[in-house]
């Protein structure tokens, strides 16, 4: 079975990075009755933990998104921006973007806005995030009254829905929605596991990867996975037939920052074939994932990076399949289920 509803409402929520709290909220109500115990520690990470018996295993998924934050706010009311995480300036025009209550709920709407496009002008280049401003039909006096300021969160938004046949879903924030939702899940029908389980919903990630920083030292696992998106590469079927929406998970071999552990991959695939669950290997030359600190930690911590891969990934447009999503959590269950030998 699959909760599309608590999936839609993880995606909805606004979390950008540094003000995770309204996500980490849901996520606690969730997780609470399958987990033995439940923490937030002084960055803001959740840590959940299943006890057991055996080794220390942590899974990191981030509750963090892309976002925006207020520069300056102009004579006229136009809200200028600093982008908080890796956000395409070009995907940011005409968006529609609500300006944030320091609880993370919305204050106000505005529309991000680019002169070139308002005024008729041709685009001759890739627009850069300082061109960009939101307009709220506020005045600066009224936008100061409501308490936006230097420093108040801006997210681009839209709604979740889904597409096609219902199997495929879009919305904004599934970077990593959808590996909140995956550890979720997990700790709901996991039962047959002597291992001492670690469900780490870590903040800060997009913009240094910060809350696993700090987790890993609190949990001391024996080996962790992160459970994160990829970038589909399936626009052209034609000329790249790799990373491919609805066949399967995605397990990193390499990233920019760190090399898999091999004993680890080697493990998961075993089972994915033993259990005749697609798989598909990936190596990445651009970006990183909470992974990268959780291997660095101590003397080393066997790490790797499993999820689905998704299009448009950074937009308020994302889109993934339910199939991809409901593998990886069956695939995540069995490895725990059977875990590897170091």
């Amino acid at each position: 079975m699959f909760d599309i509803e608590l999936l839609k409402k993880l995606a909805n929520t606004f979390g950008p990075s540094g003000n995770e709290v309204a996500v980490r909220k849901i996520i606690q109500q969730e997780i609470r009755p399958y987990v033995d115990e439940c923490r937030v520690n002084k960055l803001g990470n959740l840590i959940a933990r299943k006890k057991g018996k055996g080794e220390r295993v942590m899974l990191a998924a981030h509750m963090d998104e892309v976002a925006l934050m207020v520069k300056k706010i102009d004579e006229s009311g136009y809200i200028r921006l600093s982008p908080v995480g890796g956000t395409e300036p070009v995907t940011l025009i005409g968006q529609v973007a609500k300006i944030l209550k320091p609880n993370g709920a919305p204050l106000c709407t505005g529309i991000i806005s680019y002169g070139e496009v308002h005024e008729g002008n041709e685009i001759k280049e890739l627009p850069k995030i300082d061109y960009f401003y939101v307009d709220t039909g506020l005045s600066k006096e009224e936008l100061k009254k409501k308490g936006v300021g230097i420093g108040t969160y801006v997210i681009p938004t839209q709604n979740f829905n889904t597409l096609g046949n219902k199997d495929t879903i879009t919305g904004k924030a599934l970077d990593d929605r959808i590996g909140c939702y995956i550890l979720i899940e997990l700790a709901k029908v996991l039962k047959k596991t002597n291992l001492d389980v670690y469900f780490v919903f870590s903040v800060q990630e997009e913009i240094g990867l910060y809350g696993a920083k700090t987790s890993v030292y609190e949990v001391n696992p024996r080996w962790g996975i992160a459970v994160d998106v990829t970038i589909a590469a399936d626009s052209d079927l034609k000329n790249n037939t790799s990373r491919i929406i609805g066949t399967g998970p995605f397990l990193t071999v390499k990233d920019s920052e760190i090399i898999a552990s091999p004993v680890l991959d080697n493990h998961i695939e075993k089972v994915a074939e033993k259990n005749k669950i697609p798989l598909n290997l990936e190596i990445a030359d651009f970006g990183t994932t909470d992974a990268t600190n959780m291997m660095l930690h101590g003397g080393g911590v066997p790490s790797t990076i499993l999820g689905v891969a998704i299009r448009n990934i950074h937009t308020t447009a994302g889109i993934a399949s339910m199939k991809d999503i409901r593998n990886c959590i069956k695939l995540l269950k069995l490895v725990l289920e059977t875990p590897p030998k170091f």
